[in-house]
């Protein structure tokens, strides 16, 4: 029988397309990558021939008119992901946006837009719905084994503080990523939130240039109140020297404590005891995501992580993130 494979071309060569999405790309069973594109042509071409990739261009518009191509993979910065996936839906090819979707919930309105007219699929790249240590927490919290979930507690901190012509230094002008560290990678723990607590009520935040004097927020905080009842606290920093990834789940009956979010531990006290388990994630983070937005595309169905989650994630940052 023949295998159905789903062709990609990939819009943006940068850091995380040469880390994860090309080899996720390379190494699935049902997806194949026939195209490339970034405005640099000699680097683009360097990158194909890397990876094995029969065709590049310079112009990712003359990408979008490849006729072998079935979907593409928007890896660009945040400013270029409206542009690109609403012409890449127009020309009629599914759409896999890196995160965040956009830079406001304008802009996401308007791509969920195009692919409803499209009838295409539109998904963004929050592979954290796709940890099995994740899957595990929404299993226990599902179970009732704590109880009911009452606070959820998370701190990212990672310092970066680039020189100007680092490579994503980008990252700290405003108009081209919408944000500081909670849009970078605050919106990841937002959709996890949002995937075990459901949909946000209320919320209060706060950011700030505590430390460093730039456009975007260096430190943020927000408090959300989930349909469910947990109230949430999500605390992200460029500004803080030691690095933290945790995430503590507290409920009425027990708790959950996950040390490091990017691995693969998590321990859980109840009246019964105390107990660690361990669930490995891919080797490459993003394998899982590429692979179910694949099957969506050929089973036709919505991806796992479409365009209305990430929108709701939108609609938070767009509510945390005042003008500095």
């Amino acid at each position: 029988m023949e295998v159905v494979i789903v062709r990609f071309g990939l819009i943006g060569c940068g850091d995380i397309a040469h880390k994860r999405v090309a080899p996720a790309l390379r190494d699935s069973q049902i997806c194949k990558l026939v195209a490339v594109s970034r405005a640099r042509s000699q680097l683009a071409e360097t990158f194909a021939r890397e990876f094995g990739v029969p065709r590049w261009y310079a112009d990712w518009r003359e990408l979008l008119n490849d006729d072998d191509i079935d979907a593409i993979y928007v890896a660009t910065p945040v400013h270029l992901h409206a542009e690109q996936t609403i012409a890449a839906l127009d020309a009629g090819k599914h759409v896999l946006c890196e995160k965040p979707m956009a830079l406001n919930v304008a802009e996401c309105d308007q791509m969920i837009a195009a692919r409803n007219r499209n009838k295409l699929k539109l998904g963004v790249a929050y592979y954290r719905h796709f940890y099995p240590v994740i899957a595990r927490c929404k299993q226990i919290i599902n179970d009732g084994e704590i109880g009911t979930p009452v606070v959820a507690q998370m701190n990212a901190f990672e310092w970066f503080d680039p020189a100007a012509n680092h490579p994503r230094s980008w990252l700290l002008n405003k108009q081209l990523s919408g944000g500081g560290p909670m849009f970078d990678f605050g919106c990841h723990r937002i959709e996890v939130l949002l995937d075990l607590f459901g949909a946000a009520v209320e919320l209060k935040a706060i950011s700030s240039n505590q430390f460093f004097h730039r456009e975007v927020e260096d430190i943020a905080t927000v408090i959300i109140n989930f349909e469910q009842g947990t109230i949430a606290t999500l605390t992200v920093a460029h500004s803080a020297q030691h690095p933290q990834d945790t995430f503590d789940i507290f409920g009425s009956e027990g708790s959950i404590h996950i040390p490091v979010l990017n691995e693969e531990k998590l321990r859980v006290i109840t009246e019964a005891g105390e107990r660690e388990e361990f669930h490995p994630a891919s080797p490459n983070l993003h394998q899982p995501l590429i692979d179910d937005f694949a099957r969506a595309v050929m089973e036709n169905r919505e991806p796992l992580v479409d365009g209305e989650i990430g929108l709701a994630v939108a609609r938070i940052e767009e509510a945390i993130i005042s003008p500095i």
